[in-house]
């Protein structure tokens, strides 16, 4: 069975796969959702929640905010994308990342090529004609992706969880989807069957070389209508031979970098969210400044981390060139050579050399 007949497979089989001791064969079929029966230190049985986090906001946080709003300059459109070449991982290179935008990279590890919450509409929102306006065009263009093995899709919003982008993958490429709990039924009605989807710390095959970690975020879900936190957040670390990924998704700071560290090891990159974090007396719970995402880096241990979730749809308050400047500004503070954190434009690759 070659690499593209396994992924198939997984696809199928969907958590059949899962190397987790509550799973079985038999719990796989399709509609059957049988960790709703089972409460968890994150999971009431009805929703899904941030363990020990007493600073939920809502509705009447929201309005505050919207009719409260200061936010900081932004341009109209930006056209500095860096030019993307595919360049397949070889003998010199076990690791590449490009930045395609907001929170989606092509992540090549060997001959696995993936993508991380994709997106590639026009507007972050439930409708094509409002909500919030992409400012650059994707780093890759659509006709310049290569095959794509494996989606990753860290939760139901709608700037990481994008329909007909996912849509859009499924119908040219049929990849592997790979998601947090709830979330396989909800593709599955929306024309996105077989996805995998995973429970923290639960991990799946991606080939005899590869594993990957579904792991904890401080976050919440909801596309409206009554989802609130019935699906579950996380992130991604993926484990190829020698080098190691970490995908935090959409996350506040918390104490589940340093536990990530603990189990999972430090990874060889992470890639970190550094926007959508003004006003903090609103953001903070559930997103990480620059600043935190510095710290975020060290408790990690990572070796190197890339920034994300800025400079492509405006979703809070803080300006345009806020993000990379106070990332570089606590970078200083923290002594972490910049390097070590680098900026990346739409289209650049990054990459680990051998030797």
């Amino acid at each position: 069975m070659d690499r593209r007949e396994f992924l198939k497979a997984m696809g199928a089989t969907g958590v059949a796969m899962i190397t987790s001791p509550a799973m079985s064969a038999s719990e796989t079929k399709p509609g059957s959702e049988p960790w709703r029966t089972r409460v968890t230190d994150h999971f009431d049985g009805e929703e899904f929640f941030n363990p020990g986090l007493n600073d939920e906001k809502g509705i009447g946080d929201l309005l505050k905010w919207r009719f409260n709003r200061t936010p900081g300059p932004w341009p109209e459109s930006r056209d500095d994308n860096h030019p993307f070449t595919f360049l397949p991982v070889d003998a010199s290179s076990s690791l590449r990342a490009t930045r395609i935008n907001h929170c989606t990279f092509l992540v090549q590890l060997g001959s696995l090529n993936l993508l991380t919450d994709p997106i590639y509409s026009q507007r972050t929102s439930p409708v094509s004609w409002a909500g919030p306006k992409r400012l650059r065009k994707p780093g890759i263009a659509w006709e310049d992706l290569p095959t794509i093995d494996v989606v990753l899709v860290s939760h139901n919003h709608f700037d990481h969880l994008d329909l007909p982008t996912l849509r859009r993958l499924h119908k040219r490429f049929a990849p592997t989807f790979i998601t947090g709990l709830g979330n396989r039924a909800f593709l599955a009605e929306e024309g996105i069957p077989g996805a995998i989807e995973l429970d923290w710390w639960e991990q799946v095959p991606l080939g005899p070389e590869t594993r990957l970690t579904y792991t904890p975020a401080q976050h919440w879900s909801n596309r409206g209508g009554g989802t609130r936190n019935k699906t579950l957040w996380g992130g991604f670390y993926l484990h190829h031979k020698d080098v190691s990924v970490y995908f935090a998704g959409d996350t506040g700071y918390c104490t589940w970098f340093s536990e990530i560290q603990k189990k999972l090891g430090a990874p060889t990159l992470a890639m970190l969210p550094i926007g959508a974090y003004k006003p903090r007396w609103f953001m903070r719970t559930n997103h990480m400044n620059p600043e935190e995402a510095a710290q975020a880096h060290l408790d990690l241990g990572a070796k190197w981390s890339l920034p994300m979730h800025h400079d492509t749809f405006r979703l809070a308050d803080e300006g345009y060139d806020e993000p990379l400047n106070d990332l570089r500004d606590s970078l200083a503070a923290k002594t972490i050579p910049p390097e070590k954190f680098p900026f990346t434009a739409p289209g650049e690759t990054w990459s680990v050399k051998q030797g």
